[in-house]
């Protein structure tokens, strides 16, 4: 009986945990150069929009050897490659990244085909990415499906908005675009009640620019009722976060009255 025991506790002292299952270099990359809108992001890593300058040395080394393993540390390898103005280092590991099946990284690659930056501009190549990163349910490759035409002459935003829809329930990416479409009326009726059930849903799992919508429609009573001090709190949720419009509207808040001269210039701001 005792021998049992001591075996069943060997077994469970060695047993590896979910912690321990990822590498350590795969949790530093994670915490440094993981993208909020990555559909590979697990659920308790926050994600930087841009990785900090003083990140990207260490981001390059330790998703480059969690990369062997992971493709969710290859795309952020190639992120980490970007911000360090290294282009082609950058697309070959997106390539990479994209063949194992991060939408992400098609999303990426198909910007620089669309743009021409790093490559020959190729509409046709960078359509095909976008859809297959749309078809796997990426809310960015959606929105740019629709920007570049969706394999049409024109740009389709009502099929955006339809393919939105299906990834919009759980996506906190995909209820900021469709949000966004409904603030602006883009691709069919405009609905600030319903994009503001939206961006607060997205605001709930600390997407950034929700938090920044949610904070600009809250001060203007857009879609709801207006409510100053939950507006600054949002903003404040998304500063801290580190976007940038959220971090003006704050001194806006913090400076309301323009002083001007004769003219009209602008002399000062009253700041409280």
């Amino acid at each position: 009986m005792l021998r049992g025991l001591l075996i069943v506790a060997v077994v469970w002292a060695v047993a590896p945990t979910p912690a321990a299952a990822q590498s350590a270099d795969l949790v530093l990359c994670d915490r440094i150069a993981a993208d909020p809108s990555d559909p590979d992001r697990p659920a308790g890593v926050r994600g930087t929009n841009e990785i900090a300058a003083s990140d990207i040395a260490t981001a390059i080394r330790y998703c480059r050897i969690a990369a062997n393993a992971s493709r969710r540390a290859m795309y952020q390898l190639g992120r980490a490659y970007a911000a360090n103005g290294q282009a082609a280092e950058a697309m070959a590991a997106w390539r990479k990244a994209a063949d194992k099946g991060s939408t992400s990284a098609m999303v990426e690659l198909g910007v620089l085909y669309g743009t021409g930056t790093g490559v020959a501009r190729d509409e046709a190549q960078a359509r095909k990415l976008f859809e297959r990163a749309a078809q796997a349910g990426n809310p960015r490759g959606v929105s740019n499906l629709a920007a570049v035409g969706g394999g049409g002459a024109s740009s389709d935003p009502a099929r955006a908005r339809e393919l939105l829809s299906k990834v919009a329930e759980t996506n906190a990416e995909a209820q900021y675009q469709l949000g966004m479409m409904l603030a602006e009326g883009n691709g069919g009726t405009k609905d600030d009640a319903a994009a503001r059930a939206l961006f607060e849903k997205a605001a709930a799992q600390n997407h950034p620019a929700a938090l920044e919508r949610m904070g600009a429609f809250a001060q203007a009573g857009r879609g709801g009722s207006k409510d100053a001090e939950a507006a600054k709190a949002y903003y404040q949720r998304a500063a801290a976060l580190g976007d940038e419009d959220a971090k003006k509207a704050l001194e806006r808040l913090r400076c309301p009255y323009a002083i001007k001269d004769k003219r009209g210039n602008l002399v000062t701001n009253l700041c409280f």
